[in-house]
């Protein structure tokens, strides 16, 4: 199954060591992938930050939480994070920043991604991919405008699909990997290009309801962290549409 499917995700963000990200990324492609898949995880868009290049962003996503729990302690005390894992931890400043998170209601699903590229591929195209998450106070509705409200506006305006997720609330089923206590609207879209990343924003900006929109956002006081990525050869990630 892909992330897509599953009903709880993370969102990681890892700090790196100046030049690290692209050893971290090779031994990831390698042994990080089948390997968690193998416990029954989804390994979805692995990704470089346009923005940043200290740091990685990728997303896991598991059938349940008692799943991420079972799955977690079996990868994590299992061989390959035995062999591997201090080379991964030595690429690393900080590996904390993590979204817990679950599909919204009502759900707005990524398009399924395409088959994954061998180990060793190298990466090709050059798609741009955004992913924002809109932190907020919990209650007043705001989430539940968001998904039902502002999502529609999005994909409107940017002319593609915005998948959409909400903080998972459920306490964390392992608590050697910590999660962000924020309550948090995570949205993401996939643009073929920067020349349609770059038209997409223009249409948003035009569009007529846009405006109010943030001034609606403003209102709630929602804050937004956007991050521009790339994919990585081995990111299996939604397709442009």
């Amino acid at each position: 199954m892909s992330v897509t499917e599953m009903s709880v995700v993370e969102l990681r963000q890892y700090v790196l060591n100046p030049g690290g990200a692209d050893a971290l990324v090779e031994l990831f492609e390698a042994e990080f992938v089948e390997s968690q898949e193998a416990l029954g995880m989804a390994i979805g868009g692995l990704f470089h930050d346009r923005d940043d290049v200290d740091r990685f962003v990728w997303m896991r996503g598991f059938s349940s939480m008692e799943a991420r729990r079972d799955a977690l302690g079996a990868f994590y005390g299992g061989p390959v994070w035995k062999r591997h894992g201090p080379a991964a931890n030595a690429t690393m400043i900080d590996s904390d920043d993590v979204l817990l998170l679950r599909p919204t209601e009502p759900p707005h699903p990524a398009l399924a991604p395409g088959p994954r590229a061998a180990v060793g591929a190298a990466a090709t195209g050059d798609e741009w991919v955004v992913v924002t998450a809109w932190v907020h106070e919990p209650g007043h509705g705001t989430c539940s405008w968001l998904a039902r409200e502002v999502q529609p506006l999005l994909a409107t305006a940017l002319g593609t699909t915005v998948a959409t997720w909400r903080t998972e609330p459920a306490e964390n089923t392992f608590p050697a990997l910590p999660v962000r206590p924020d309550h948090a609207f995570v949205w993401a879209a996939t643009f073929a290009d920067h020349a349609s990343y770059a038209a997409a924003l223009t249409a948003l900006d035009r569009h007529p309801a846009w405006l109010r929109t943030m001034t609606d956002l403003d209102a709630r006081g929602v804050l937004a962290e956007s991050l521009r990525l790339r994919p990585t050869a081995r990111s299996s990630h939604p397709p442009a549409g």
